[in-house]
């Protein structure tokens, strides 16, 4: 509870299992109400105009508007909102975007069962919340050099498949220049070979597959 006040939630994710999952833990708490549930980014933020919880979980992934995008519309409309991410990836570069879109925390699905209550009663008193694995990915890359959008746009390609020489086709660029932006890729993640690069830029969420 926030003093005596019952904390009212309302959860965000397209997986009807994952609500239910979330709804039966929430309901089980004494101090705590799910007041609403939204499959989608807009439904979310319709959600919330209606409901004004204390606290809102957001699945990262969702149709129409992704977590983050939900996160940005809520709180440009609604600046105290007191939002936190749901996702099953621990990516620095999402919790980085779901940091600077507004959101107070980010929970890993994997862990919910465990530290579902305390985010939400952390979250509540106006505090942010981090899982330590988080928390640990953030402070290590965080003074790190970010990739520049055209290295995202190279890695994403060399992901897919494509050779140097395709990509500088592709990019109207010269074969030495991607090779150039290779090797800057390499040194800020690194990375091995290009390989080894693609894994690290999914496993820190610069690419998707």
């Amino acid at each position: 509870m926030i003093g005596d006040k019952v904390i009212r939630v309302l959860v965000a994710d397209d997986h009807p299992l994952m609500l239910e999952g979330i709804a039966a833990v929430i309901g089980s708490q004494e101090d705590m109400q799910l007041v609403g549930e939204a499959a989608d980014g807009i439904e979310a933020l319709s959600s919330y105009r209606t409901l004004q919880p204390d606290v809102t979980l957001i699945d990262l992934q969702m149709p129409k508007a992704n977590g983050i995008d939900a996160v940005r519309m809520i709180r440009a409309e609604f600046p105290f909102a007191c939002i936190a991410i749901l996702t099953t990836y621990s990516g620095d570069v999402r919790a980085l975007h779901a940091i600077k879109a507004g959101a107070q925390g980010y929970l890993l699905k994997s862990a919910l069962r465990k530290e579902l209550c305390d985010a939400i009663r952390v979250l509540a008193s106006g505090q942010r919340y981090f899982p330590p694995e988080i928390s640990n990915e953030l402070m290590a890359y965080l003074g790190q050099d970010c990739l520049s959008p055209r290295e995202i746009q190279v890695l994403k390609l060399i992901a897919q498949g494509f050779s140097n020489r395709q990509i500088a086709v592709q990019l109207v660029l010269t074969e030495d220049t991607i090779k150039g932006h290779l090797r800057s890729i390499m040194d800020k993640l690194g990375a091995n070979n290009r390989t080894h690069a693609v894994t690290i830029g999914i496993e820190r969420g610069f690419i998707e597959l």
